[in-house]
């Protein structure tokens, strides 16, 4: 049998006395685009701030391809991993956040190598070549030398995904990439985000952008007061009738790309 490229067993997180997250199970396989929808509030950012170990989960396991991520289990007992055992784990993912963070004395070029010198130890001029390849994967090496504020904000989130991708990643998670955008710019993001899902890439999306889900995701999970309702491929989600929770949802949420579920 395949291994996942992301298990999650049983995962709980607490901020304090406020439990966010109640007793996840979800497995991701390779190749697969999960979409992780819901209202706010619901629990979405965290679990995928949890897959990327940004946050660490109160109770249950993570892992990726095989691999536990932060605690391990052995002969009946958990430990923490090594900062070697996690960077290993952590290599496999890279991940694109609502703000763009991009380093603004930095042109587009120098973001995404910055990264490769830094964690890969690469010479300038690979670091350089590298981050032109994937500047041009994401349509953008005439803007190579121009600094975030020169970019748009469409330009800079595909710069930070650019710089992602610089470091071969086997996972991409993307946190609402888009809601930082004007409508107008949101497509550009998506469509980058579409060629990477046809290229094979497994992504795990937390999106507001219900079209988007529908017509890219291999699966959608809806998350609602920290609890999994369901996960099912998009025909059986949104196929009508709809899960009464999910209906109220959509109903209330004006997305953009909702008319495609019409």
């Amino acid at each position: 049998m395949t291994t996942p490229a992301i298990s999650v067993t049983k995962l709980s997180k607490r901020f304090g006395e406020t439990l966010v997250l109640k007793d996840i199970d979800l497995e991701v396989q390779k190749g697969e685009v999960t979409c992780l929808i819901g209202p706010s509030g619901s629990g979405k950012s965290t679990l995928l701030r949890c897959m990327a170990f940004l946050e660490e989960a109160t109770a249950g396991m993570i892992r990726i391809e095989g691999s536990p991520l932060g605690m391990i289990e052995e002969g009946g007992k958990r430990r923490r991993q090594s900062a070697a055992e996690l960077r290993a784990t952590r290599s496999k993912i890279g991940m694109v956040f609502q703000q763009f963070n991009l380093w603004p004395h930095m042109t587009a070029l120098g973001n995404v190598s910055a990264a490769l010198r830094r964690v890969r130890g690469l010479s300038r001029s690979e670091a350089e070549q590298r981050a032109m390849d994937q500047l041009t994967k994401v349509g953008l090496a005439e803007r190579a030398g121009h600094y975030p504020s020169q970019l748009s904000g469409g330009q800079q989130q595909r710069v930070a995904i650019a710089r992602a991708l610089a470091l071969e990643p086997t996972i991409m998670l993307f946190d609402e990439p888009t809601s930082a955008l004007d409508p107008e710019l949101t497509g550009e993001v998506l469509n980058v985000m579409r060629r990477l899902a046809d290229e094979g890439m497994t992504m795990v999306v937390v999106t507001h952008e219900i079209g988007f889900a529908a017509s890219v995701g291999n699966r959608i999970c809806f998350l609602d007061q920290g609890r999994l309702l369901f996960h099912d491929s998009p025909e059986k989600v949104f196929a009508a009738p709809r899960s009464p929770r999910l209906e109220q949802f959509l109903d209330t949420y004006l997305d953009r790309g909702a008319a495609m579920l019409k």
